[in-house]
């Protein structure tokens, strides 16, 4: 039940930020630019999802997306300052409330003219205070990490899905 009551809150208070980092992941990508993606702790399985939607269908067929997904076994600073370029959006994944990992990895991002894109948890994380104004800050607020998760996935699909709509049109349901 907690489940399926943060889940239509979370469609609720979360869709204007969903719109705007689906704005910046289409920008990027459609400028030729890619999209690193990394996970610390539990949220590290969202990268590799990500990464993989974006290199092979969704639910339609179209070009592979350009997306790489950061290894949580090296630090991260250092992936981004080797991979990141101007234009690039840094895609963020972290369900704890401090994720020290990233903070580094953030300013370097900002240093080269990337986007960010932060899927955290509670608003109060140091993530939070890293971001500018021109990232975009999806932040599921519940105590719960399970609940948090379970949120960055669907925020995940959502994403992914917007991108596809954008790039080719909505998708027809069948009766």
């Amino acid at each position: 039940m907690d489940s399926a009551d943060l889940s239509y809150q979370a469609a609720e208070g979360l869709s204007k930020r969903i719109a705007e980092g689906v704005q910046a992941l289409l920008a990027c990508i459609t400028n030729g630019g890619k999209v690193l993606v990394g996970g610390v702790g539990n949220a590290a399985f969202l990268a590799p999802l990500f990464v993989s939607y974006f290199w092979g269908p969704l639910e339609r067929q179209r070009p592979e997306l350009a997306a790489l997904a950061l290894t949580p076994t090296s630090p991260l600073a250092s992936q981004v300052r080797a991979l990141g370029l101007a234009g690039d959006v840094l895609l963020i994944f972290s369900a704890q409330a401090q994720a020290p990992e990233w903070l580094e990895a953030i300013e370097i991002a900002h240093d080269r003219e990337m986007m960010v894109v932060g899927v955290t948890g509670p608003l109060g994380s140091d993530v939070s205070k890293r971001l500018l104004e021109t990232d975009v800050h999806i932040a599921v607020t519940h105590e719960r990490m399970m609940r948090v998760l379970e949120s960055h996935l669907l925020v995940l699909h959502c994403l992914c899905d917007g991108v596809d709509a954008q790039l080719l049109g909505d998708l027809e349901v069948p009766e």
